[in-house]
C-alpha cells in the first residue's frame, strides 16, 4: 500500500478559535476557514459525510402539492388508501419527476394490510403525527396477517443490492484512499458524465487476511462452533453506488468519495454501469402517525416494521411518529440519498433479544442516508447500520435516545463511513443492562460472526451520559471519537474484545469547533453559508427526570424533575401499551426543581389497577421517561 505523509503537528493552527473553544488535531479550519484533514501513517483520514440525504443534501426536500384528499372509512383502509395512491401514480410527472401528494385528513385509519408507495414522485401526507385523531392522521395497524408484515413499503420493494449492470471495467489505480473521488480504469470509453455506476471491491483472501478475517474471535470458548466462524471469500464485498461527474481520458471522477481504501494488491476492484431496474425516486411520507396494535410489551403477533424503504433514491420520511413496531420504525435497503427527518420511533413491542427492536435501521446497500433531528425510545439498537459491507455514508445528526437496552452502533461486518454527530443519550444506561450506548468497535463472535462492525466512522460531540462509548481501530482502518462525553474507551473492558483502541480526542471537553462536523463539511462544499450553531432545543439538555419514590408504590408516589431553564412542559402517565392514563401537569414551569404526586387515579378520577406504568416528561422537543410499579 502507498502511504501518505503525515501533516507535521507543528503546522497545525492555533486550536483556540474563541474563548473556551478548541479544534481537533486531525480535522480543523485553516486560515481561510477551510477544513483540513490529517492522514495517519496508513493513509486513513476522516471522510466527508456531507453527501448524505436527499439529493446529497444539496437541495431542500420539495413541498409537493396535494392532488387528491381522502378521509378515513369504517373498517380496513388499506385498499382505500392504495386506490388513491394508484390514481396519483397514473398521473403524468412534471419536469422534476413529481406527480403529487395524497393528503389523508385527520382521523384514525385502520390498516389491516400493507400500503405500497410504488410510483416515483408520489407523497403520502397526513395533517399531523400526534395521538389525537381529531386533529392528526393516525394509521392504526391491526392484526398480524401476514405474520410480521410491514405497514408501509416505499420504493420498488426489492433488495437487489444494485446487482444489475453492464460494461465492466477494472480500476487500475494502485490505491484509492478514504476520501478520494477519482481513479483510473482500463477503458472509460463506455461511460459518460451523469452515468450511474457501481464500484465493486471483491472480498478476496488477501483482503480478508489484511483485516484479520473479520476479527470474529471464533476460537474463544463463548463462540458457537460452526456458526461463529471467520469471514470467507466473497462474503463481504464492498459496494458503492455513485454517479460520474467528470471523465478525463481514463480517469473518472465520482460524486461521493469512497469510505474504504480500494487497494489493488488486495482486491481487483471494478466498476459497471448500473441499469437501475426497479429503482423509484422522489417518494415521501410526511406528517402522520403509525400506531401498531400490540397486546403487551413482549407481544410479537403484530405488524413488524412501520416503514420499509427498498429500491429507491432521493426520497424521505419527515415529521412522523412510529410506535410499537417489533423490528424497525424505519428500515432502508438498496436505498441511496434518503432523509429521515424530525421523526419519533417509540416503544417497540417484542422480546428484548437479538434481531429485534432496531428503531432506525439501515440494512444492506443503504448509502448516503441522513437521519436528522429524530428521537428514539425504549428500543435496543436505536440508531444503527445492519447492512454489512454494502452500507456506508450513514449520518445520525442531532438525534436523541432514551431508554435504550444497548448501543447505537455499526452492528456487523464492515459498515463504512458512519457519522454520529451530536447524538445525545438523555438518561444513561438502563439499570441491569450493559452500559454501552454507542459503539464503533469489534463485535467479535457476537451475533453471526459480526466481527468488525464499523470502520472509518466517527462519533462527533456525542454524549452517552453515564454510559460507555466504545471506539476501536480495525486493521487497515480507523474509528474516531472526538469531543464526546461519557466513558469513552477502546480498552477491554469495557469493550467486549481486546483489540487496539481507536482515535480518541477531547473527551468530556466542551467547546469543540465546529459544533457539527456534518454541517461544517456541508458548508465547506459551499452548500450552506453558515454552520448550524446548536441543536434546536436539545443542547444543553434542559431537563432531568428522577426515579419516582416510593417504587413500587401504593397509594401514591412522588415524581421529581429539574429544569435548567424555564420551559413549557407536559408530564403524562401511560400504561404498557402506550395509552395515556392521566396528564399530571401541562404548562409553563420556571427553572429549578419540581415535585408532583400521582395517586394512582386516571383522568376520570378512578383508580387504575396494579401493574407497570410509565411517566413521560416533555420539555420543548426533549423527552425523558421512567417506569414505575403500582401494587394495590
Amino acid at each position: 500500500m502507498i502511504f501518505r505523509r503525515l501533516i507535521p503537528m507543528l503546522l497545525l493552527p492555533c486550536l483556540l478559535v474563541a474563548q473556551g473553544s478548541w479544534q481537533s488535531q486531525i480535522v480543523y479550519y485553516d486560515s481561510n476557514n477551510k477544513l483540513v484533514y490529517v492522514h495517519d501513517g496508513e493513509g486513513n483520514r476522516i471522510p466527508d459525510f456531507s453527501y448524505a440525504g436527499y439529493k446529497n443534501s444539496e437541495q431542500p426536500i420539495p413541498d409537493v402539492p396535494v392532488v387528491k384528499t381522502i378521509a378515513p372509512i369504517v373498517g380496513d383502509n388499506t385498499q382505500h388508501i392504495q386506490d388513491a395512491l394508484f390514481e396519483i401514480g397514473l398521473m403524468p410527472a412534471d419536469n422534476n419527476g413529481i406527480r403529487g401528494a395524497l393528503l389523508l385528513e385527520a382521523g384514525e385509519y385502520e390498516i389491516q394490510g400493507t400500503i405500497h408507495l410504488a410510483f416515483s414522485g408520489v407523497v403520502l401526507r397526513g395533517v399531523g403525527d400526534g395521538a389525537d385523531p381529531d386533529s392528526n392522521t393516525v394509521l392504526k395497524a391491526t392484526g398480524d396477517s401476514p405474520h410480521w408484515r410491514t405497514v408501509i413499503i416505499a420504493g420498488g420493494g426489492s433488495r437487489t443490492n444494485w446487482a444489475d449492470g453492464v460494461d465492466v471495467r477494472d480500476i487500475i489505480t494502485d490505491t484509492v484512499f478514504v476520501g478520494d473521488n477519482q481513479f483510473e480504469v482500463t477503458d472509460a470509453s463506455p461511460f459518460s458524465v451523469g452515468d450511474n455506476i457501481i464500484i465493486f471491491h471483491p472480498c478476496t483472501q488477501a483482503w480478508l487476511s489484511a483485516v484479520d478475517t473479520g476479527g470474529t474471535f471464533w476460537w474463544l470458548p463463548a463462540a458457537e462452533p460452526g456458526v461463529d466462524v471467520p469471514w470467507t471469500v466473497d462474503s463481504q464485498p464492498i459496494v458503492y453506488n455513485r454517479n460520474i461527474t467528470a471523465i478525463e481520458g481514463n480517469k473518472i471522477t465520482i460524486d461521493v468519495p469512497v469510505y474504504n481504501p480500494l487497494v489493488r494488491s488486495l482486491s481487483q476492484s471494478y466498476i459497471y454501469k448500473y441499469t437501475r431496474m426497479g429503482i423509484r425516486t422522489k417518494i415521501g411520507i410526511e406528517k402522520l402517525r403509525i400506531d401498531i396494535q400490540a397486546n403487551g410489551v413482549a407481544d410479537e403477533n403484530h405488524a413488524w416494521d412501520a416503514i420499509d424503504m427498498y429500491q429507491l433514491e432521493d426520497s424521505w420520511v419527515r415529521d412522523c411518529t412510529m410506535l410499537h413496531f417489533g423490528l424497525s420504525a424505519v428500515k432502508t435497503g438498496t436505498a441511496t440519498r434518503i432523509t429521515i427527518e424530525n421523526c419519533r420511533a417509540f416503544d417497540p413491542r417484542a422480546t428484548v433479544e437479538g434481531g429485534k427492536m432496531y428503531n432506525f435501521q439501515m440494512y444492506r446497500s443503504s448509502q448516503q442516508i441522513l437521519v436528522k433531528d429524530c428521537q428514539a425510545r425504549n428500543g435496543r439498537h436505536h440508531y444503527m447500520s445492519n447492512g454489512t459491507s454494502s452500507a456506508s455514508g450513514i449520518v445520525f445528526l442531532d438525534c436523541t435516545s432514551s431508554g435504550a437496552y444497548t448501543s447505537s452502533e455499526g452492528h456487523r461486518r464492515w459498515t463504512q463511513g458512519m457519522l454520529y454527530d451530536n447524538v445525545i443519550d438523555l438518561d444513561g444506561p438502563r439499570p441491569g443492562f450493559n452500559p454501552r450506548l454507542l459503539g464503533l468497535y469489534c463485535r467479535g463472535h457476537y451475533g453471526t460472526s459480526h466481527g468488525w462492525a464499523a470502520v472509518h466512522s466517527v462519533a462527533w460531540a456525542c454524549d452517552v451520559a453515564a454510559g460507555d462509548l466504545i471506539v476501536q481501530k480495525p486493521p487497515t482502518g480507523q474509528n474516531y471519537a472526538i469531543g464526546c462525553f461519557g466513558n469513552i474507551s477502546g480498552q477491554s473492558p469495557p469493550a467486549p474484545f481486546p483489540v487496539p483502541e481507536g482515535y480518541i480526542e477531547g473527551t468530556n471537553q466542551p467547546g469543540l469547533e465546529p459544533r457539527s462536523l456534518f454541517y461544517a463539511q456541508l458548508a465547506d462544499r459551499g452548500i450552506v453559508s453558515t454552520v448550524k450553531p446548536k441543536r434546536p432545543e436539545a443542547i444543553p439538555t434542559i431537563l432531568k427526570l428522577y426515579a419516582n419514590y416510593p417504587n413500587p408504590f401504593n397509594p401514591s408516589t412522588r415524581i421529581r424533575f429539574e429544569l435548567s431553564e424555564a420551559s413549557d412542559i407536559e408530564l403524562v402517565i401511560s400504561d404498557v401499551l402506550g395509552r395515556k392514563i392521566v396528564t399530571l401537569a401541562a404548562g409553563h414551569f420556571r427553572s429549578g426543581s419540581h415535585e408532583l404526586f400521582w395517586n394512582g387515579l386516571n383522568d376520570r378520577g378512578r383508580p387504575v389497577s396494579s401493574g407497570i406504568y410509565f411517566y413521560l416528561l416533555k420539555a420543548g422537543r426533549q423527552i425523558q421517561s421512567r417506569k414505575m410499579v403500582l401494587l394495590r
